[in-house]
């Protein structure tokens, strides 16, 4: 099983920031197995080279799809791309307007995103035959947040899959994980729908959604 991790948002609580996000969203691409998580790989790599990079006068190459970089056609013809099934998406929202001042600090955030990651993670359901489970998270961390998180996730999810599974982490820049970026235009999607009520590209992908929640919602349920 391949589960890639990517974020969307920022964990800053100077709300008087014009670029401070009122949301912090994180979400999970599940790939079932090596067949789906290759599937992935040849949408990314087609998307860009058919839609992309496919002017051969041009002088700039595409490296990797980013959520605000790709036009909405372009992830639509990403969607058509992708395999039919073996795959599924699971995202968590967090209000930040409700998040308590202890989890506003330096050390408050890391306890806070790594929370959330548990959160989410908890929500996959983990085949009773799983050997190996690859995560595979967005490198936005520094050594000892990279060295606390694998800790952390080892700690909690050891109690979810079955005893003889591996877990392996790794800690990846987007241009080198097509997971990675594929992730990262769904959780886009869902920012924006979450964030500011556009809700176009999510439509497109909302069937492959498998779970999706506001922690810390406005009405306070």
């Amino acid at each position: 099983m391949y589960i890639f991790l990517d974020e969307s948002g920022d964990l800053g609580f100077d709300f008087e920031k014009a670029k401070t996000s009122r949301h912090f969203v994180i979400s999970l691409l599940v790939c079932q197995d090596k067949q789906a998580q290759d599937g992935f790989r040849s949408a990314v790599l087609r998307t860009l080279k058919n839609k992309l990079n496919h002017r051969k006068n041009s002088t700039r190459t595409v490296a990797e799809l980013k959520g605000t970089g790709t036009t909405f056609p372009i992830k639509q013809y990403f969607f058509r791309q992708l395999p039919a099934d073996g795959w599924a998406i699971y995202s968590v929202t967090l209000n930040k307007l409700r998040v308590d001042k202890p989890l506003q600090t330096k050390a408050g955030k890391k306890k806070l995103y790594n929370f959330l990651a548990r959160f989410i993670l908890e929500k996959v359901s983990f085949p009773k035959d799983v050997s190996l489970v690859s995560l595979v998270v967005d490198r936005c961390k520094n050594k000892e947040e990279i060295k606390d998180f694998n800790q952390y996730m080892v700690n909690q999810l050891e109690a979810l899959l079955p005893l003889n599974a591996r877990l392996n982490i790794d800690h990846l820049g987007s241009h080198e994980s097509a997971g990675l970026q594929a992730v990262d235009l769904f959780c886009w999607g869902i920012a924006r729908k979450d964030g500011l009520g556009d809700a176009e590209w999510y439509a497109v992908f909302q069937d492959k959604v498998s779970f999706t929640t506001i922690y810390l919602p406005e009405n306070g349920q």
